[in-house]
């Protein structure tokens, strides 16, 4: 079992790798981009509301794997700037995931009590201050558990990349195909390889948990 690890070690540790790099910059774009729709959906302004909600209806209802397939094979064809393959499946994962964020972040942000935003006004704060200040950081607090569950399924959608050129470890089983490895033991390492990656991301989840419910 172990000399499937050992054989092929650099084509586990490159794909691992590009996992680890996909997984990272998509978790970053997602959470910025994630946190500006959701305050658009509780912005005031009319416009932004449904922008907010148009975005967060189409995606979440669009299959990852059409959002791959648009920005590889569809986005080249705009003429516009020329992106790489791994480029464009962080922005694939980035738009699919910012919609979930967006919907947990949201959530969180009606958990505030409403006099918290009054207080803030009543002090003079704009509503984007009052947003900035007082009430996202509460709300991170309260979505903990639930953004750490999309950053887990972020986490995993990554493999869909490998069907778009891009070599990560959902990549590695049809290569180890290729060399007559057993695909079973293969996939028992890839496996293990995602729980090494997920358990830290459970651990840091019930640390800030519990944390930031004594801070409260």
């Amino acid at each position: 079992m172990i000399d499937v690890l050992v054989n092929n070690w650099p084509l586990f540790a490159e794909g691992f790798v590009s996992t680890i790099e996909l997984f990272a910059l998509a978790a970053i774009g997602s959470l910025v981009l994630g946190t500006i729709l959701a305050t658009m959906r509780v912005s005031p302004v009319p416009v932004l509301r449904t922008a907010g909600a148009g975005y967060v209806n189409i995606v979440r209802n669009t299959p990852l794997t059409l959002v791959f397939f648009f920005f590889v094979f569809a986005y080249p064809r705009l003429g516009l700037v020329e992106l790489s393959f791994f480029t464009l499946a962080v922005v694939s994962l980035t738009v699919y995931t910012a919609a979930f964020v967006c919907e947990t972040v949201r959530a969180g942000i009606n958990t505030v009590p409403l006099g918290q935003g009054e207080a803030s006004r009543a002090l003079g704060l704009t509503f984007p201050q009052t947003l900035i200040s007082v009430v996202v950081p509460q709300a991170f607090r309260s979505v903990v558990p639930p953004l750490t569950s999309v950053m887990i399924a972020l986490l995993k959608n990554t493999t869909i990349a490998a069907g778009f050129s891009v070599h990560e470890a959902g990549a590695i089983t049809p290569a180890l195909s290729e060399r007559g490895e057993p695909i079973l033991l293969g996939m028992l390492w890839i496996v293990i390889g995602f729980l090494i990656l997920v358990l830290p991301l459970s651990a840091m989840q019930r640390t800030l948990e519990k944390r930031w419910r004594v801070a409260r």
